[in-house]
C-alpha cells in the first residue's frame, strides 16, 4: 500500500500543526491536505480531485461545522468509501451517537498528551488501511 490520502477540517491552527507534527510519528505513510472550515472542505471533495481514505472532521469550526459537513458528505453515494473520523475536543455521549447515526466512522476525543494522540492517529489510520479495499465498511469505534 502506498500513501493514504488524509483530509483534516480544523479551525484551530495549534490542533492542526500538533495533529500533523503527531501523524508524522506514525509507521504509516500519509499525505495530508488540510482546510479551516467546512465549505473548503466540501469545495476540494467536489473538485476533480482524488479522494481521500479517511478525513479526520473537527465538529466545531466557522462558516460550516462538522455536524452538516458530514451530513452533505454521506448525502452523496461518491463519497460512501471515505472513512470519516470526528476529531473533537468535547465528548458528549448524546452527540457521538447521533454522529454515529449520521454515517461517521469513528470518533477521537482530542487528548491532553501528544504521545495519546499519536496513539489514538496511529489507531485511526490503522483501521482505514485495513478496511481499504473494503468499499462502504460500516464500523464506529470510539478511539481513546
Amino acid at each position: 500500500m502506498g500513501e493514504l490520502l488524509v483530509y483534516l477540517a480544523d479551525d484551530d491552527s495549534e490542533d492542526r500543526e500538533l495533529f500533523m507534527d503527531a501523524l508524522s510519528q506514525i509507521p504509516i505513510q500519509t499525505k495530508v491536505i488540510q482546510f479551516t472550515n467546512g465549505i473548503e472542505l466540501m469545495d476540494r471533495l467536489f473538485s476533480d480531485k482524488t479522494l481521500p481514505y479517511i478525513i479526520f472532521l473537527d465538529l466545531f469550526m466557522p462558516h460550516m461545522d462538522g455536524f452538516d459537513c458530514l451530513m452533505d458528505i454521506r448525502n452523496f453515494k461518491k463519497f460512501n468509501t471515505i472513512k470519516i473520523v470526528v476529531y473533537s475536543s468535547t465528548y458528549q455521549e448524546r452527540e457521538v451517537k447521533q454522529l454515529k447515526a449520521d454515517g461517521a466512522n469513528g470518533y477521537i476525543q482530542k487528548p491532553n498528551s501528544y504521545n495519546l494522540l499519536k496513539t489514538l492517529l496511529y489507531q485511526a489510520v490503522k483501521s482505514v488501511s485495513d478496511t481499504e479495499n473494503q468499499p462502504e465498511t460500516i464500523n464506529f469505534d470510539i478511539i481513546t
